[in-house]
């Protein structure tokens, strides 16, 4: 791709992601690879700086992760956060040592050189609150640097060597409890490292139209469609670059929720023009799941059939030479380990892991490069509806991860209208997109007493869940207001049969998780 890189080492911080996210909302491309990557493979990206991550070791600890020659040597700017600034002083001549009294959580930054291109913007007024996350500190600036900022534990929260490009700072910038950080970063990547803003949806978009035309040629390509963001915004983006080369298989196992195989069929095959088969496979997936209520056992039988099925409708059309799947940044982190930076791993929560070794295709992942935010702002500059971008986030197995216990047609028409029930009152309340980033119902295997009219009942419990997230990483459960939880449960007591009792879920993850199974 034709745009300037930043680079960020990965030195095991639980934020390196983050500062990649950070870095792109500045318009700027990034990357993250693992600190010991082979130096050629990092170079051919060809950086105009680098951003050293932080991380959980001390420099002094046997074995501690060190700073590449290649970084000091390209000559490009480099900016230390945390564990990464203790790296550069120890390497260039400072003195790193144990803090008598360690910084974890909320910390004041007094800023005292205010003209530095690092604190640009930053508004240097007063104290600002930064997050501190160490133990180790710098002691002693190397020579060339020149302190910035400090804070009440660390006389060194910021530094430079303005001759040579390189920064540092004590703190996380990246993270939401630095609200002046976001400044700090695009400082760095603009003012410093000189990147052009060009990470845009609409640069990216011709981008990869050429890149998959070059890929593609004259093949034939076929997409697992499960109407999710990923795959949806994959399958718009190639059927733009190669047309009816592309077909899609869309699978309904009956476990979407209300409506959704109209809309996915709709949305794709009627409104985008994309050439779309559509299987009706809900009895096939009803008899595998007779009797089974172990969640596992329940994932591996839907990926098992998915696949048969998918193996049997893409041999059914022919030649196919590609494959392509909606692979996001984070599946490729997540699948990649230190030195695996390219792995190429076939999704397997997107239902087409496990295709058998006879079935021999390329892959064609046009957003490999892309966070979910990023798919869907991409989406939107696509022209796919709102209703396929901003659908809530929905498990690969469906609703068999939401319907605890033994799987039924009754029990799942049960919870598509409790869902249905519970996603209209946010919608009504304008609660759906702003006050949650996930909301959905569950059905319990287990039954309550409870009295309708003059009868006593003996039926089924649904549980509402709905979190607030930034990154699915944590979540924390959301403070719905307590009328829209009131009517939500009055009508899915009153209006779904085999239902006497809601309850609402206020665990966050951690130490639970956002689905329950």
């Amino acid at each position: 791709m034709n745009h300037d890189t930043i680079v960020v080492l990965d030195y095991g911080s639980q934020y390196a992601q983050l500062i990649v996210r950070r870095v792109r909302e500045a318009n700027v491309y990034c990357e993250l690879v693992p600190w010991n990557a082979p130096a050629a493979d990092v170079l051919a990206l060809q950086p105009k700086g680098f951003i050293l991550s932080g991380g959980p070791n001390s420099v002094y600890d046997p074995g501690a992760p060190t700073l590449p020659d290649y970084v000091l040597q390209s000559g490009a700017p480099v900016l230390g956060i945390c564990y990464g600034m203790q790296l550069l002083a120890h390497r260039l001549g400072g003195q790193v040592a144990g803090s008598t009294m360690h910084e974890y959580g909320p910390a004041t930054l007094t800023v005292d050189v205010a003209d530095d291109p690092l604190f640009a913007g930053w508004d240097a007024a007063g104290p600002s609150p930064v997050w501190m996350s160490h133990g180790d500190r710098v002691a002693a600036l190397p020579p060339g640097f020149r302190p910035l900022a400090h804070s009440a534990n660390s006389p060194f929260a910021a530094a430079a060597d303005p001759a040579r490009a390189t920064y540092a700072v004590q703190f996380h910038p990246e993270v939401a409890h630095t609200p002046r950080g976001r400044v700090l970063l695009s400082n760095f990547v603009h003012r410093i490292c000189g990147c052009a803003p060009d990470w845009t949806p609409a640069n990216f978009i011709d981008q990869q139209t050429a890149a998959i035309r070059a890929q593609v040629g004259d093949g034939r390509v076929v997409l697992g469609l499960s109407g999710g963001l990923d795959s949806a915004v994959a399958a718009a983006l190639i059927h733009r670059a190669v047309g009816d080369q592309l077909t899609c298989i869309f699978v309904d196992t009956g476990l979407l929720r209300a409506g959704e195989p109209l809309s996915i069929v709709q949305a794709f095959q009627q409104e985008q023009g994309i050439r779309l088969i559509a299987v009706n496979a809900i009895e096939e997936y009803l008899a595998a799941l007779d009797g089974v209520s172990e969640p596992e056992q329940k994932r591996r039988l839907i990926g098992e059939k998915f696949v048969r099925i998918f193996e049997r409708e893409a041999r059914a059309l022919g030649r196919i030479d590609f494959l392509a799947q909606g692979t996001i940044y984070p599946d490729v982190i997540e699948s990649a380990g230190p030195g695996r930076g390219e792995a190429r791993v076939i999704k397997t929560h997107h239902n087409v892991g496990g295709l058998p070794a006879d079935m021999e295709f390329e892959l064609v992942e046009p957003l490999r490069p892309l966070f979910k935010d990023e798919v869907r702002r991409l989406g939107l500059a696509l022209g796919l509806p709102e209703r396929i971008i901003y659908r809530q986030p929905f498990p690969g197995p469906g609703l068999a991860v939401r319907c605890l216990g033994e799987i039924t047609w009754e029990r799942l028409e049960r919870l598509r209208q409790a869902d249905a029930i519970f996603l209209e009152e946010l919608t009504s309340a304008d609660l759906l997109r702003e006050g949650t980033q996930q909301a959905f119902a569950v059905l319990l295997p287990v039954k309550s007493v409870g009295v309708m009219g003059d009868y006593r009942t003996y039926k089924e419990v649904v549980a509402l869940r709905a979190v607030t997230t930034e990154d699915f990483m944590t979540a924390d459960w959301a403070r719905l207001p307590y009328d829209v939880l009131a009517e939500a449960s009055r009508r899915i007591v009153n209006e779904v049969p085999g239902v006497n009792r809601v309850v609402f879920d206020i665990t966050s993850k951690p130490p639970g998780t956002i689905e329950w199974e």
